[in-house]
């Protein structure tokens, strides 16, 4: 590859917020955030165009295990 975009490494409070996948059910485009967990809020963060997007959130706040969808 000859341009590697540098992934820049966030953080987020597991104890507040929940990564979640907002997914519409007309058009199907899909959004990666966080849910607040006291008022179930929805942070908006990236669009999710390719499973590569997907890749790239999950790297940049280092999210292990799974990510609740939203619908």
């Amino acid at each position: 590859m000859l341009f590697k975009r540098k992934i820049e490494k966030k953080t987020y409070d597991p104890g507040i917020k929940e990564p979640a996948i907002r997914t519409s059910i007309c058009t199907g485009e899909k959004v990666a955030g966080f849910c607040n967990l006291t008022s179930g809020r929805f942070e908006e963060v990236m669009l999710i165009n390719s499973e590569k997007d997907l890749q790239e959130f999950i790297d940049t706040y280092s999210i292990t295990g799974k990510i609740r969808k939203i619908y």
